[in-house]
């Protein structure tokens, strides 16, 4: 790394309010602090929820008892903007639409994260994805039992081929001993309406489960259209002595019209509000034959319609045996399959039977399965680890257009294109392995973690239409050596820890229509032998606190970004042009996160977290024959500073919070000539659950508002990628954040 000497980590970083608290880890990974083998006071488990008691690096938990006052429903990724180094933005309420939805964490973008699920690889959730899926799909929100963040490197053995950065591990809730049924229901503003129930089977001779259903149905803040959802999740779960195996199923429907990408000049012309044509057919017409009014005076102002389909069927077979005390194997199966269309009413392209306007698709499939297992021994000081994650998935991509007479909504899976210009099929071998060992000393206040782990990407990509647009060819990449080493030092009894790590990462090529595969076969056969893949080098250390009423934590880190691969677009987005693809040199990311908890009584707690973050490009990069000047600019949708304050008091059957959260300045150009506004966002919720109320066994009601100050602001730059330069502010990449809005929610439990 550059500079190495120079990096100085203070620490102050952590938690989640009361009620959090932290369960068995499946897939334990270098400074992950649990254990099987060692039983912990509840109070030390809370501990290591709150500020990663333990941890040889930055790693927190968000819980279910942490999400209850947040609007049933709501994405997880929502649920962790309040932690330090995340930045996430969403156009709806819920966080949920998926054009809009965009995680960041110190500097690296969505794609360059790692997902999994239950040790199920979630893949890069990117809106096109080619190996996964966004959790929003794959788990009924209010069965998320609780959410692992390490900001830095996550555990070794976690299967992701796309983490460069943090990693991001979701749980889902286990089956209740005690048989009952849960009915939920929220109304709120736009006609939202989600309607939330589940059955648990009680424990029944080491038998337990239980099956959940969301019907979710709400229309858009702005303009026309209605985003519907409907969710079945299921468990069914064996337990025999220390040995236990279980299936999990969860199908995903999901239908979303979107909302109209804004540029900075049209929203000054055209206000925030501004949106698709819908249903204004004629208005559609007369725009795709040049006739422009209403202060429109660009064809891309807007277009009739857009909408987005996902279909998902994910299914996992997992098995844990305990043989002996200082002896446990963990493994899991699993199998994903996704249908997707994305549809967008293109001017660009008329109808064979003379409408100027066609439905312009992109059409996605996936079809992947695998296995993650881990077998881990304690002996002595040691606790060791070994792994391995094995995925076969072939995804197809591909682009039509097909002809319209007239406006219609289209929520269902077109067929019979009058048009095809390309489709590819894309086959990927994924093998990861891992070994680590965590050792201790001086009764356990020191803990040395030292991992490695071997990645081998194949990726083979095949033209099944449109021969040289999109590229044929060959992918691989391999790194058998990556290490993660890391350090904690607990001082005595005095509440104090140090910590320390550092690790290597590479990210396997994208396999999708962003990646090196999206250029022309020419393009492709210039550039491939000069294409690395992307790695990262990241060294960070800190200091956590903890005592009855504070908690505390300072980390400072350090990153190397090398050979990042930028895909520059060649035009605007809905005419979809084949890509061009360069290594554009290396990103140095510098960076500090402080957070404080304060518990002021058994009622009243406090959390703050402040983030500042410097991601710069370090080199210039040639786009065709123009020099970009990058260097020593800040990396795009990567805010320098970010401040989250949470208040929550709980009082007997009553519950409170307020959020609030500050999102610094974004760059949605490589050269900084284009970006949005700061901005600052408060959310709230009270709930009420009347005590002992007989029949049914429990009854809550909920009132949540979110914005409540009606903020106008930028939720998400980059929805339709980034450019060098737009010094006139007319890349339509932008979506505007939902305004204010109410929901009541009730909750009962049979």
């Amino acid at each position: 790394m550059r500079n190495p000497g120079s990096i100085v980590a203070l620490s102050l970083l952590l938690a989640g309010p009361a009620g959090v608290r932290a369960a068995d880890v499946a897939d334990p990974g270098i400074g992950q602090a649990d254990n099987p083998f060692l039983e912990l006071a509840f109070d030390e488990l809370m501990d290591i929820a709150l500020i990663g008691k333990g941890e040889s690096r930055q790693v927190q938990t968000i819980s279910r008892e942490d999400t209850r006052l947040l609007l049933p429903g709501t994405s997880p990724f929502k649920a962790l903007e309040k932690l330090p180094g995340v930045h996430f933005g969403a156009a709806d309420a819920w966080g949920n639409y998926e054009w809009s939805m965009r995680i960041g964490i110190r500097g690296f973008r969505q794609g360059q994260l790692g997902f999994t699920l239950d040790d199920i690889p979630l893949g890069d959730m990117d809106y096109g994805n080619n190996n996964g899926l966004s959790i929003s799909r794959a788990l009924i929100a209010e069965n998320l039992e609780r959410i692992e963040l390490a900001q830095g490197s996550g555990a070794v053995g976690t299967a992701s081929n796309s983490n460069l950065g943090g990693t991001l591990r979701f749980h889902s809730r286990e089956p209740t001993p005690e048989a009952g049924l849960v009915l939920g229901q929220t109304l709120g503003e736009n006609n939202s309406s989600r309607t939330h129930i589940r059955a648990e089977l009680g424990q029944h001779g080491g038998w337990s489960g239980y099956l959940g259903l969301v019907r979710h149905r709400t229309d858009k803040w702005k303009g026309f259209g209605e985003q519907a959802h409907d969710q079945l999740n299921g468990r069914l779960q064996y337990r025999f002595g220390e040995h236990r195996v279980w299936g999990f199923y969860s199908l995903s429907r999901r239908k979303e019209a979107d909302y109209m990408d804004l540029s900075l000049d049209s929203r000054r012309r055209l206000g925030w509000d501004w949106d698709y044509y819908i249903p204004d057919w004629q208005r559609a017409l007369d725009a795709a034959a040049g006739e422009l009014r209403g202060g429109v005076t660009s064809i891309d102002d807007a277009y009739f319609s857009g909408r987005g389909l996902r279909d998902d069927d994910l299914a996992s077979l997992g098995a844990e045996f305990n043989p002996r005390d200082d002896l446990r194997l963990r493994a899991t199966a699993y199998h994903h399959r996704n249908d997707g269309q994305g549809h967008w009413y293109t001017p660009y392209n008329a109808s064979t039977n003379g409408v100027p306007i066609s439905i312009r698709t992109t059409e996605y499939y996936i079809g992947r399965g695998g296995i993650v297992a881990s077998l881990t021994w304690k002996r002595g000081r040691h606790e060791v680890q070994t792994g391995l994650w094995y995925e076969d998935n072939r995804h197809e991509v591909s682009r039509n257009f097909y002809d319209v007479s007239g406006p219609a909504i289209t929520d269902y899976f077109l067929r019979d294109p009058s048009r095809e210009v390309y489709a590819h099929r894309i086959e990927t071998r994924t093998l990861q392995l891992h070994l680590r060992d965590r050792i201790t000393f001086l009764d356990e206040r020191l803990t040395l973690d030292i991992g490695l782990k071997s990645l081998d990407v194949d990726s083979r990509s095949r033209a099944l239409v449109g021969g040289s647009s999109r590229a044929s060819g060959r992918l691989q990449t391999r790194d058998a050596l990556l290490p993660q080493v890391g350090a904690r030092y607990r001082f005595a009894d005095s509440g104090w820890e140090f910590f320390s790590s550092y690790s290597e990462n590479i990210a396997a090529f994208t396999a999708g229509r962003d990646g090196p595969f999206s250029a022309t076969q020419a393009a492709f056969d210039a550039t491939v032998d000069a294409l690395q893949p992307e790695t990262s080098k990241m060294l960070e250390a800190g200091v956590r606190y903890s005592s009855e009423r504070l908690i505390a934590s300072a980390a400072a880190y350090a990153v190397e970004f090398n050979d990042r691969l930028l895909n520059i677009a060649q035009c605007v987005g809905i005419i979809g042009c084949a890509n061009s693809f360069a290594n554009v040199g290396t990103v140095d990311t510098r960076g500090v996160e402080l957070t404080l908890r304060w518990q002021a009584n058994a009622r009243l707690s406090w959390l703050n977290t402040l983030s500042h973050n410097d991601s710069q490009y370090a080199d210039d990069y040639l786009d065709g024959t123009i020099v970009r000047a990058t260097a020593g600019k800040d990396v795009v949708d990567s805010p320098r500073r970010l401040f989250a304050s949470e208040l929550v008091y709980r009082h007997g059957a009553l519950e409170a919070r307020v959020a609030a959260k500050f999102t610094d300045k974004r760059y949605y150009t490589y050269v900084n000539d284009g970006s949005v506004p700061a901005f600052w966002r408060l959310d709230a919720g009270l709930a009420y659950q009347w005590p002992e109320p007989g029949w049914p066994r429990s009854v809550r009601l909920q009132l949540n508002a979110t914005n409540l100050f009606d903020a106008r602001y930028f939720a998400t730059v980059g929805s339709n990628g980034f450019r060098p330069s737009d010094p006139a502010g007319t890349n339509y990449t932008l979506l505007a954040g939902a305004p204010r809005q109410l929901f009541l929610s009730v909750e009962m439990e049979f």
